[in-house]
Parts: structure tokens; sequence; C-alpha cells
């Protein structure tokens, strides 16, 4: 099985966290396009005829694509690859892009899931983000995707900024929960270089981010999850049984993945790939049927530390057999460096496996990189 995720690299405004790539400028958005349906066409040979079980199509703001054009990309995947009959085919989505006749149209597309990019039901906390949407259409965007037969849902949800006092956040959640939505991203404001935010802080404009804010905003999180049934199947993840993200947990399990478009990455279990994050660049190669990316070949030490890092991640934590098979040794060696982490109890051991513990999930970063072989 594997995975394609297609990046649409626009968006109508720029929020003021978010450095990933994108374009408010659709002057190009054809030509963009009619290249990524070229990049899918070149690419088919690139997963090696593995069944596709999830399509992705993120970005930037998908969403404000047509329902033609969606389906014109979709036709292109069906066309060049084998999808299965049930694949989980997810666009992200502005609440702002999600009307009633919008969302109406979608229901003539393979599209099976919506990840709609919230945030947060607060007027002025959207405000000072440099959202696109109001918190009306937070709500009605939901609501009526659900009216129309959209049951499976995701949103994301950010925590730990200084508007976001507990009284705000506690309320976040319990309209999430209200909604009867059976997955949620949650993650918390990180300032990222070269950003709008970033920017602020730095000139005193904004206050910087607390860190004991953020912990203790995803403690709560947690624990209302847990009280409402929601497994928390990886650190910034949550889902009712069987509601995972299909195409996002296959990224953490190390499952191929073939990334379309500016920017997109991909992965075929020994090298990695990413295209060049430029719109011009990328439409002046695919134009010449050459794909604009630069790959690494990963080293055993590599497969190895990016099975550390995403395994710790997710509840089914870090198999020590899974490890041993990448490479002889090594888990023996992990197994010395996580010992002091299993005293402390920020790591359970099981058996042959090893995952964070509650407190351990605060210090995830820290912990996947001590446990990295040098």
């Amino acid at each position: 099985m594997a995975g394609i995720y297609i990046h649409i690299p626009f968006c109508r405004q720029a929020c003021h966290y978010c450095d990933f790539h994108f374009s408010t400028s659709f002057k190009y958005k054809k030509e963009l396009l009619t290249a990524l349906k070229q990049e899918i066409m070149l690419q088919k040979q690139y997963l090696q005829n593995e069944e596709i079980e999830t399509i992705y199509l993120g970005g930037g703001t998908p969403s404000v694509l047509s329902a033609d054009e969606i389906n014109a990309l979709l036709e292109t995947v069906f066309i060049n690859f084998t999808v299965k009959a049930d694949a989980e085919i997810t666009l992200e989505a502005n609440p702002d892009d999600l009307n009633l006749q919008k969302i109406i149209a979608l229901k003539q597309t393979p599209v099976n899931r919506f990840s709609i990019g919230v945030q947060s039901f607060f007027e002025e906390d959207l405000l000072w983000m440099n959202r696109a949407h109001n918190a009306a259409e937070a709500f009605t965007s939901i609501k009526t995707a659900q009216d129309y037969g959209f049951e499976n849902i995701t949103i994301d949800l950010i925590y730990g900024y200084p508007m976001l006092i507990h009284e705000k956040w506690q309320y976040n959640l319990e309209q999430f929960f209200g909604l009867k939505i059976p997955h949620l991203s949650a993650y918390s404001m990180t300032v990222e270089p070269q950003t709008a935010l970033a920017s602020f802080i730095s000139k005193k404009k904004q206050p910087a981010m607390n860190e004991e804010q953020s912990a203790a905003q995803f403690e709560f999180l947690m624990d209302q999850a847990e009280e409402h049934g929601f497994g928390h199947y990886e650190i910034s993840n949550f889902s009712l049984p069987g509601r995972h993200s299909r195409h996002n947990s296959n990224y953490w399990e190390g499952v191929k993945y073939l990334g379309i478009g500016p920017s997109a990455h991909s992965f075929n279990g020994k090298t990695r790939q990413w295209n060049v994050a430029n719109n011009q660049q990328y439409l002046n190669s695919i134009g010449k049927n050459s794909i604009p990316f630069t790959a690494e070949v990963l080293s055993e030490k590599d497969r190895v530390n990016e099975y550390i890092m995403t395994a710790l991640r997710t509840s089914k934590g870090l198999d020590l057999n899974q490890l041993e098979n990448l490479q002889a040794g090594f888990s023996a060696v992990i197994m010395k460096e996580a010992a002091v982490f299993i005293n402390q109890k920020w790591i359970s051991q099981n058996q042959e496996n090893l995952s964070l513990s509650r407190e351990g999930k605060l210090y995830a970063d820290h912990i996947a990189a001590q446990l990295f072989i040098g």
C-alpha cells in the first residue's frame, strides 16, 4: 500500500504563523494545475505499482480549487495509479471556502474526508492569526458538511498562544466535542523563522510564546480527549475508535508515498526527495518534462533515526524487533539510552515495545533526539 500527496500552493491570504509554501497570487493557477497533472503522469512508476490507499490534497489551501479542478486532478491519479475502492481521499479546506454551493459540488468528486482549518472559534483569535475565515464560518462549514453527508471530518485547533487563556481553550474544545466530529488535530503554536509572527515578536510587537502555558493546555487537551473517548494515537492527533487518519498514520509507520507539486516530499523506503519550493521554477521544469527535485539516499542510521522520531510520536510506540530488522545491534544501543527515560517514567516499556508516557509526551522531541544514533 502507498499514499499520494498533492500540494496546492495557493492561499487567499498569508496566516501570520505559517511557513508552508504557497502564493497569494492566483495568476498562474491554470498553468500550475496542468503541471500537477503532468507530474502525476511523469511519476507513475515511482511507487512501483503499489496500490494507492490514500490521497491527500494539502497546501496551501486546496479548497480554493473548484470541484471540476479537483475532479481533473483525481481523475489523472486514477488513470495512472491503481487506487483502492475504499481509498481515503482527504481535502484540506478553509471554512470560508466550504459554503453550501461548494459542499454540494464536492459531493460530485471522489473526496470523502475533510480536514478543516478552524484553528479557533474566537473572532479575535482568527484576526490575530490573520485567518481568512471568521468564527461563524467555522461553525457553519462543519455543520453544512455534516448535513450533506460528509461525516468523516477532522479539524485543526491551535493552542499555546498569548491570547488563548484557559477559558477560551476550554470553550474551543467544548465546541469541538459538541459538533460530534470524529477526529482532531491540535498543535502548539510555534514561531517559525521568516514568518510575520516571528517578525512581530522580534520587534516586540507581540509577546513570545509561553512554554508553560502550552504544556498546561496540552495536558488539559489530553484530559478532555480521554474523557470523551478519543484515543491519543499521535502526539498532535486524537480520534474516536477506528477514525484515525489513514494517510498521516502511514507517514508515521514508514509507508511509501509520492508527493506531487512544488515543495512536496516523496519517500520510497530507501530514498527521500523533495520538489523545488518555487512555483515558477516548478512550472519551467515540468514544462520540459523534468521533475525539479533534490534527493538523498537514507543510510541505515538515517532510517533508524527516522523510525525513532516517527514511532515514538505514536501510541504504537517503538518496536525493538522492527528496529533490529532495520539494523542489527541498534536495539541494544537504544535501550541503553532509553534507560534514563524509563527511570524517569517518561518512557514505558512493555516487553519489546517502548512508548511515551503521558508526561513523556511533553518532551517527545527531546527524548527522540537523545535516542538518535550518532
